[in-house]
């Protein structure tokens, strides 16, 4: 066989293995399988480094507190304040947060995230779960700990689906810091390595939906275990399973007005879910939480296969070794947009930040009247409530149908508001869930003027700004005096709070 006869035979049988592989729909590449030498249900991060120390050394990364993008990023600022600079506040801030939240605990606190590292930290120390309670109780459920570490589906094996509807504070001293928080033992076997889930609302929604972790791909893997958290979820009433147990509402679907479907029958006596009575406008409200997910999965990148991880672990090498980043965080904080470059590699840094943040403007820019308006709507229910002149003939059904209008807009708005890309994971479903928000908002405006006979009007003319001032300020300390609670008219609306110390510092008891 002469040189040439060997050269083209070689490139026959190249050719025909391509063509083979290409061809098999039947292969999948095995990740490799570790033995890591830990014991099963291992739950504290350091103790992972000696097995994985370059995927440990990243994420240490999360423990970053002070790098922003244009308007997101990892100080720990106060959401609703943009009057004061960095770290009490941002130029992308949210004013009214504490206005719309108002009855709900949420209107004490509410700040951008830090990394992963600290979510128990900070939820140990935010306002919104009570420190000042004299019987050491924080008033919020075990559930809250669902989405801060591991060891909650460990609580629920050990304790039964009791342990949900448990006060918070019962936990507080049963975990470790910054060595127990979202980490390896989230996303992990921790004997194998293998990609599993700790989340018992994802596993039942999985069985829900006839899937099985088993069967699915890995690249659905990569993305569900960062939708054990970063979802929409709520706390189930006691007639719809047992009370406090976490849900994902997404048995018709991922969209906000087939989970606003969803709600309207899994409340009290399979009535609409209600989160919380404004304390206001006495309308039933749905707290939204953080729909990465659910946003993300029919967006661009999600209807074309790319992973959470693809964008924010990327590959990373090291010492000859290749690894995921596991620090969790925005591709933005990479001057060089690594990760985006693995796919447009034809685009400058440049090109593609920018590309990034006229995205997020324009988001913001509409947020910001959804937001506005929403507002407006609680004040037109409140003016309507209270007049007892002129009434429509048919003002106590109006009413019922502005009432309803408030808790769509607001719940529209607020998907929006907590999903932490500005609208980059889904534009189109960014922009217009808050164009539903608004015309929502606006429609219950117009309910209560037919209601009232357009007498509450002049209450409603003008810049909302003027009418409803944002609460920049309101702490549970400050709910203790009642000096205070007359500095604004919505917040007489609230009761005064007893005079109380604090009882709680991290997860230490101090009276």
């Amino acid at each position: 066989m002469n040189k040439t006869t060997i050269l083209t035979t070689g490139a026959v049988l190249v050719c025909s293995l391509m063509l083979a592989g290409c061809e098999d729909d039947t292969y999948v590449v095995k990740t490799p399988v570790y033995e890591s030498g830990l014991p099963a249900n291992t739950t504290k991060a350091s103790e992972f480094e000696k097995a994985f120390p370059l995927q440990y050394a990243s994420y240490r990364q999360n423990d970053e507190s002070s790098v922003m993008t244009e308007y997101k990023g990892s100080v720990n600022f106060r959401k609703n304040d943009g009057v004061n600079p960095l770290p009490r506040g941002f130029r992308a801030a949210q004013p009214y947060l504490k206005n719309l939240w108002l009855g709900y605990p949420f209107m004490y606190e509410y700040n951008e995230a830090r990394g992963h590292t600290y979510a128990v930290k900070d939820i140990l120390d935010i306002d919104r779960i009570n420190r000042y309670s004299p019987d050491g109780k924080g008033n919020m459920p075990t559930t809250c700990w669902n989405c801060k570490v591991p060891n909650i589906s460990q609580w629920v094996a050990a304790e039964g689906d009791g342990v949900w509807s448990r006060d918070f504070n019962e936990y507080r001293t049963k975990v470790d810091v910054m060595n127990e928080s979202i980490s390896c033992a989230t996303c992990h076997d921790t004997t194998t390595m293998e990609l599993q889930l700790y989340s018992i609302p994802l596993k039942d929604w999985l069985a829900r939906s006839g899937k099985d972790w088993a069967t699915l791909s890995r690249n659905e893997k990569r993305s569900l275990v960062c939708g054990q958290c970063h979802v929409e979820y709520y706390f189930t009433h006691k007639d719809n399973g047992p009370a406090g147990k976490p849900v994902f509402p997404w048995d018709n679907g991922f969209d906000p007005e087939q989970m606003y479907e969803y709600y309207n029958t899994h409340g009290a006596n399979n009535g609409p879910f209600t989160d919380f009575v404004h304390a206001v406008s006495g309308v039933n409200i749905i707290k939204a939480q953080h729909p990465e997910y659910e946003t993300w999965q029919n967006g661009p990148h999600g209807a074309a296969g790319v992973s959470c991880a693809d964008c924010h672990m990327p590959y990373k090498k090291q010492d000859g070794k290749k690894y995921s980043s596991h620090w969790w965080t925005s591709p933005l904080k990479d001057p060089e947009l690594t990760a985006c470059r693995t796919c447009h590699s034809d685009k400058t840094p440049e090109f593609l930040r920018a590309r990034v943040h006229d995205i997020q403007e324009k988001t913001y820019r509409q947020l910001l009247k959804a937001q506005e308006r929403s507002v407006k709507a609680h004040e037109a229910v409140r003016l309507a409530n209270e007049y007892e002149g002129d009434r429509n003939a048919r003002y106590e059904e109006l009413m019922a149908m502005a009432r309803e209008n408030v808790r769509k807009g607001q719940f529209f708005w607020d998907l929006i508001s907590a999903e932490n890309s500005v609208g980059f994971h889904n534009p189109a479903k960014a922009l217009d869930t808050l164009m539903s928000s608004t015309e929502y908002s606006q429609k219950a405006i117009d309910l209560c003027l037919e209601a009232t006979n357009a007498h509450i009007a002049s209450g409603l003319a003008g810049d909302i700004r003027d009418i409803v001032p944002p609460i920049l300020e309101f702490s549970r300390k400050l709910q203790q005096d009642p000096e205070y609670m007359k500095s604004h008219k919505w917040l007489t609306y609230l009761p005064v709070l007893p005079k109380a110390e604090l009882v709680w510092e991290g997860n230490k008891r101090i009276r």
